[in-house]
């Protein structure tokens, strides 16, 4: 079963573990990498969620908020150890996140910045109604930055 937890002293060594495929490390930073982030972005409210699957960790991913306009929830990062991928563990995990985020409530959506290269992750996100926003980030032109919208009815 898929829950999300905290990164705590007892478990970053097991999540700092975790790495993706060869052909995927160009889309994702390395686990220690989303371990770091989560503490630089902690004044935008940066949290790292380990992904877990009856006790062991097998994924991470790191959500902070925008503090310029648009506000919004940004997933800055999302990995699925490679030992535990093509099971539907991304696809749980992910819908845990959105439904964290909708329980929440600070922002309306949630944005991805998402490799225009990176087939799988594209279809998950799509998977739960992330489209492309139109916006282009001019240091990232090999990219899409997708939308998700957590009330219903919104666009």
């Amino acid at each position: 079963m898929i829950r999300l937890t905290e990164i705590t002293e007892d478990n970053w060594l097991e999540a700092a573990d975790l790495s993706v495929r060869d052909d995927q490390k160009g889309f994702v930073a390395p686990a220690i990498g989303i371990i770091a982030r989560g503490y630089v972005y902690r004044d935008c409210n940066g949290r790292v969620y380990a992904i877990e699957d009856d006790g062991t960790i097998v994924g991470l991913a790191l959500v902070r908020e925008f503090t310029d306009e648009p506000l919004g929830y940004d997933l800055q990062q999302f990995m699925i150890d490679e030992r535990f991928q093509g099971k539907g563990r991304g696809s749980e995990a992910l819908g845990l996140i959105l439904n964290e985020l909708r329980k929440e409530a600070h922002y309306d959506h949630v944005e991805v910045c998402v490799k225009k290269n990176d087939a799988e992750a594209i279809r998950l996100y799509e998977k739960y109604g992330f489209t492309d926003s139109g916006y282009v980030d001019e240091d990232a032109p090999d990219s899409l930055n997708l939308i998700c919208y957590l009330q219903e009815g919104k666009k």
